[in-house]
């Protein structure tokens, strides 16, 4: 991926947003494949004309076959305060979301107990706790049905590694695409139909309201919710 090829949603002295494509780590991981990092990096120090390395750290991730918005910090003053309003839950994340089959609720608040399994680089969701859980929660509600898809939008309200994944998989209803989360068949792209659409908090520096819209991907899969 070239700097020139990236979706910029928004960028300032101190945050940079980006509409990820799916396929794409965020950060470096083992596979050595380029991250998304690794292209803003060198965006900022193109555009910027800055030597040696260059300061810009994400504040969350999505997962390298998931879509959509994610924010880098371009100073450490807008890292440490991103990072402690996500901890507090002052950030608002909203997911799009299609899956199949369609929920039996079609608003619900979910809450599971996570379990991850490094080795496969999984999570269980439980419906109770067990040892070495963590409480998830989210929520979600039915925007649209197709014949067989149905889209949903969900609001995670704590951060796990693949929660929404996993939790849809506990009611039932796995995003499409989603084989490691048992959807029966891949997408032709290996993606899978979940896209970070919006970013809503204050500004770590200047305190304004900031509310952040990621368009849907282009691709084939998700032409039947254009207009939504």
């Amino acid at each position: 991926m070239n700097p020139n090829e990236l979706e910029i949603i928004f960028e300032d002295n101190h945050l940079l947003v980006i509409n990820k494509p799916s396929g794409i780590a965020v950060q470096p991981d083992p596979t050595g494949d380029q991250s998304l990092q690794d292209v803003v990096k060198r965006y900022i120090a193109i555009k910027y004309k800055k030597p040696g390395d260059v300061f810009c750290e994400p504040t969350h991730r999505i997962d390298r076959p998931v879509s959509g918005l994610v924010m880098f910090a371009k100073t450490s003053k807008a890292l440490v305060r991103v990072n402690e309003m996500f901890q507090k839950k002052l950030i608002k994340k909203t997911y799009w979301a299609e899956v199949s089959p369609k929920p039996e609720l079609e608003a619900a608040t979910l809450i599971h107990f996570l379990v991850r399994n490094t080795v496969k680089n999984t999570t269980n969701a439980y419906n109770k706790e067990v040892a070495n859980s963590k409480k998830a929660e989210l929520s979600y509600q039915l925007l649209a049905s197709g014949k067989t898809r149905f889209l949903l939008e969900i609001n995670p309200i704590t951060g796990r590694t693949h929660q929404i994944r996993s939790q849809l998989l506990a009611i039932k209803c796995p995003i499409v695409g989603d084989v490691k989360y048992r959807f029966p068949r891949p997408n032709d792209d290996k993606s899978i139909l979940l896209h970070s659409k919006k970013l809503e908090f204050k500004h770590p520096v200047g305190n304004e309201e900031m509310v952040f819209i990621a368009p849907l991907p282009t691709n084939s899969f998700w032409q039947i919710w254009e207009g939504i």
